[in-house]
């Protein structure tokens, strides 16, 4: 359909331009899932169409070229931000390990030699080293098309298994008495039902079922949709934030500011939802910024390192020695909810885990005998 539509409006099948065209006119045609999964797909058609244009046998010798198709394929891709940016990092770092020699030098040997480095005088994580290699597994085949081979004898990082730190319900008293107002809520909402702090932040008004006492969490990490717990003790709390929150953007509405960033998808068949009240992010930061992508300023929603910071302090501040941070609210969550003796599946369900195993490793924290079962002596 994209080739037919070129063909007909006589335009070049590799310009971008084009394909912003085609999708317009896609908007009140098709649901904004299938208008993202159609811009995915011709935008790696454009790439490879480029790619044979050149016989794909050009390779880049520049690290600054290098960079820039970087940042041109993350975009087709639709990495997120943060993979942008742990990426960045990591290629990086490779760069200097291999004393910036020119990209169309490089071999698999460079990545092997650069994870065994890792692995033995850094002494990072199997985790740490994974991130390292899909980097660099990223670097290699989309950017310069060189092949990765025999990496599976390199050295890897010894496997580490560990526990989950898990708080004690007095614990969690003890610390949400040393938060107060937006952290508080925040850190309750997350313990209340098992978030990740990324879910919690980027939460949009229209996610809060009230009726149900559910938490519709979207596109979460690998891109999954889920729906959790919403504490009916929370209820009250919640609707007098979102009262509070409204001032923001009336605000915003006065002033013409864009609207809050939504999935490009959902902008274009809805042109106006970013200004909806619905849209607007639960938790918004309390001043606009710069939207470098899109040259405008707009509202984002509170930083991470907000809750970060106050949760570090109310730890300090009540005593306890644990290695807690906020995600240990989402171990806590879990443990209580296996320990109040919980189907394992209903808790994998509503932590959103792909896998069950990795659900199972709260069997090994919570606070039961190795059966699973309590005395009826107990209660």
């Amino acid at each position: 359909m994209f080739y037919k539509y070129a063909e007909r409006n006589k335009r070049d099948i590799t310009s971008h331009a084009t394909l912003e065209y085609y999708l317009n006119s896609l908007a009140d045609k098709k649901e904004p899932w299938q208008i993202n999964q159609a811009e995915t797909a011709i935008q790696f058609y454009i790439q490879y169409t480029k790619e044979i244009k050149s016989n794909s046998v050009e390779k880049i010798n520049d690290w600054t070229q290098a960079y820039e198709e970087f940042s041109r394929i993350s975009k087709i891709k639709h990495l997120s931000s943060s993979t942008i940016k742990s990426y960045r990092v990591w290629i990086r770092n490779f760069i200097t390990f291999n004393n910036i020699i020119p990209p169309d030098e490089l071999s698999s040997d460079n990545v092997r030699d650069y994870l065994a480095f890792l692995a033995i005088k850094q002494k990072v994580s199997s985790s740490t080293q994974n991130q390292a290699f899909s980097a660099l597994l990223f670097l290699y085949r989309n950017i310069l098309n060189i092949p990765i081979e025999d990496i599976a004898n390199s050295h890897r990082a010894k496997q580490s298994h560990f526990l989950p730190v898990v708080l004690s319900k007095e614990e969690i008293k003890t610390i949400f008495n040393h938060l107060n107002g937006e952290n508080k809520l925040m850190a309750s909402i997350i313990y209340g039902g098992g978030l990740r702090l990324n879910e919690c932040i980027t939460l949009r008004i229209k996610d809060i079922d009230f009726e149900r006492s559910v938490i519709n969490i979207n596109a979460s990490k690998g891109d999954k949709s889920r729906a959790t717990i919403l504490s009916e003790s929370l209820i009250s709390d919640i609707k007098k934030h979102i009262e509070n929150t409204k001032k923001y953007y009336l605000k915003d509405r006065q002033q013409n500011i864009p609207g809050v960033m939504l999935p490009k998808a959902l902008v274009r068949k809805y042109p106006n939802a970013s200004k909806e009240w619905r849209w607007f992010w639960l938790f918004p930061a309390k001043s606009v910024s710069v939207d470098k992508e899109e040259n405008c300023i707009r509202r984002y929603h509170i930083s991470p390192s907000t809750l970060q910071k106050a949760f570090k302090q109310a730890l300090d501040k009540s005593g306890i020695t644990k290695a807690a941070s906020v995600h240990t609210l989402r171990h806590s969550f879990a443990t209580h909810l296996l320990e109040s003796s919980y189907d394992i599946r209903t808790i994998q369900e509503l932590l959103g885990h792909s896998n069950l195993e990795t659900t199972m490793i709260y069997t090994h924290v919570a606070s039961k005998n190795k059966l699973g079962v309590k005395s009826p002596l107990d209660n």
